[in-house]
């Protein structure tokens, strides 16, 4: 017999939307942040506990991982078809880095805690109420 956190725990498009929008992956009403990489207690809109999760590191780990190869894609581009100088690759790309980094931090860390949440990782089975999307 399954229980019914295993039935359901299959991770939709609407988790990965209101785990990248930073909200619920419950009910899709509240925040799902109170700061900018710090994860609510609870959801103010259905009461959710967030608390169980355990993103870590994992998030920057795949943001790392997203930017640098497209990055270093840019980069291997740009000294193949000698475009720019090397003060202006420096000037362009490092910026860009910090800027992709910083934009995608919040949405990935969002998308790992919905995961956590669908799969009932780290507590979250006994704690999450099941609903239909």
């Amino acid at each position: 017999m399954t229980s019914p956190v295993q039935s359901d725990a299959v991770f939709t498009k609407t988790d990965f939307i209101r785990g990248a929008l930073g909200q619920c992956p419950n009910c899709g009403k509240g925040h799902l942040f109170r700061a900018f990489l710090k994860i609510a207690d609870h959801c103010d809109a259905c009461g959710e506990e967030f608390h169980h999760h355990q993103a870590d590191d994992f998030p920057a780990y795949l943001v790392i991982v997203f930017v640098g190869h497209l990055i270093v894609g840019l980069v291997m581009w740009a000294e193949a078809v000698q475009a720019f100088s090397t003060w202006m690759e420096v000037a362009i790309f490092l910026p860009l880095t910090a800027l992709l980094s910083l934009i995608l931090l919040q949405p990935t860390k969002g998308v790992v805690v919905a995961l956590q949440w669908r799969v009932g990782m780290h507590g979250f089975a006994q704690s999450r109420r099941i609903t239909t999307h």
